[in-house]
């Protein structure tokens, strides 16, 4: 797992624009890091096939650990307290559950470097369960870079083609013309950006998929229904938009219903996900397989896991209101909407690498198996929305 260095494509920003990357700069005034890229092509990483295929091995284990422990989560009272639902949703979660309703994607975050004994097996910091993001990155974007710049090299990254085979295995009991809603907020250009695309994956697979923007799906409460704009009824409805936010709003009170009537709504990531996106399923995880070599000690309190901790909001997203203490003293700390909430409390690794970067993995699953990889890299401790992503490539 080596940092190399490579000189940016000439025409970098019309290359990837074009495949749906709009989003690469965060808006940073020329002299911040990278010149405030978002995508940062001057380097990439270089994993060994042996090293793919470690990480590929260890998302596939993570993902099944967490389905088992959602599966205790659901059939135990006590653990399921730790999740704060209401009962209306602690009763939807449980049923989404029993139905096996079908997932798409999710991305975990790994703390992964070969050259530290600590870090020389994969350790999950969280799951990305609901609505993760870095997706045309990840899927489309690297790839192109890598036929460009490194034709003869390889990538973990099957992405998209899981992608496609996955909704035609979600949608294949639907009517052929029946239309397939996909949401989010049509202003947040990286959250259009991926539906965007998560639409043409959906069409890919034969779907009548469509986007419809959250601010136009409609409740109809004579027939108990959600509808679309054109008032039809939604049965597959993809939504980029968290579940705790649904939960917490009026408009999601009725999904409970719409569950539970005839016309049920299917709803991708389904209800269950809203366990796994909810870092108390670090604290679950930990007291179902501790000491599992994937894992890292996880509690409801700081002296749970030992002197070096990193505290996080239970539903708080990229990087917000995190707080790393070592030896009992705060050494980094992240601002944001999240720190009013309850936290769980994490083992702290050491991310860095010889050369003073941060680095977590993000490891792709689409359906039940591991489908690739992208790196994110930071000059401080904590990886956050504004840190840097980079391709990466293997021999």
């Amino acid at each position: 797992m080596e940092r190399i260095r490579f000189t940016p494509r000439a025409d970098w920003i019309a290359r990837i624009e074009s495949q749906g990357l709009t989003y690469h700069s965060l808006g940073l005034p020329p002299g911040a890091e990278a010149d405030g890229l978002w995508w940062d092509e001057s380097a990439a990483y270089a994993f060994t096939a042996d090293e793919i295929d470690r990480l590929e091995a260890a998302t596939n284990t993570l993902h099944q650990l967490c389905l088992q422990a959602v599966a205790a989560v659901v059939a135990t009272p006590r653990l399921m307290d730790r999740f704060g639902l209401s009962p209306a949703y602690r009763a939807y979660v449980i049923d989404s559950w029993w139905r096996g309703d079908p997932a798409l994607y999710g991305r975990f975050d790994l703390a992964y470097n070969p050259d530290r004994e600590e870090l020389a097996e994969p350790k999950m910091l969280e799951y990305n369960a609901d609505t993760p993001t870095t997706l045309i990155e990840s899927a489309v974007v690297q790839w192109f870079w890598l036929r460009d710049v490194l034709p003869d090299a390889d990538q973990f990254n099957s992405i998209h083609e899981r992608l496609i085979a996955r909704w035609r295995e979600i949608g294949r009991n639907l009517p052929s013309d029946a239309p397939v809603h996909l949401s989010s907020y049509a202003d947040y250009e990286e959250e259009l950006r991926t539906v965007e695309y998560l639409v043409d994956t959906a069409r890919q697979a034969g779907l009548n998929a469509v986007h419809l923007p959250i601010t136009q799906v409609g409740w109809d409460k004579d027939k108990t229904r959600f509808v679309d704009e054109r008032r039809r009824p939604l049965a597959l409805w993809f939504k980029l938009y968290p579940w705790e936010w649904l939960a917490a709003e009026r408009f999601g009170a009725h999904l409970p219903i719409a569950g539970m009537t005839g016309a049920a709504l299917t709803v991708v990531e389904p209800p269950w996900k809203m366990l796994l996106s909810h870092k108390a399923i670090l604290t679950v995880l930990w007291d179902l397989f501790p000491g599992h070599p994937n894992l890292l000690p996880a509690g409801l309190t700081a002296e749970a896991v030992g002197p070096d901790w990193i505290a996080k909001p239970t539903q708080a997203r990229e990087g917000a209101n995190i707080r790393l203490v070592r030896g009992g003293r705060q050494v980094a700390q992240t601002a944001g909407g999240y720190g009013q909430g309850p936290v769980v409390y994490q083992r702290a690794v050491d991310l860095a690498r010889d050369d003073g970067r941060h680095v977590v993995l993000g490891a792709w699953v689409v359906g039940e198996g591991a489908a690739g990889l992208c790196v994110r890299e930071d000059a401080g401790p904590i990886i956050t929305g504004a840190s840097r992503f980079l391709p990466h490539y293997f021999r």
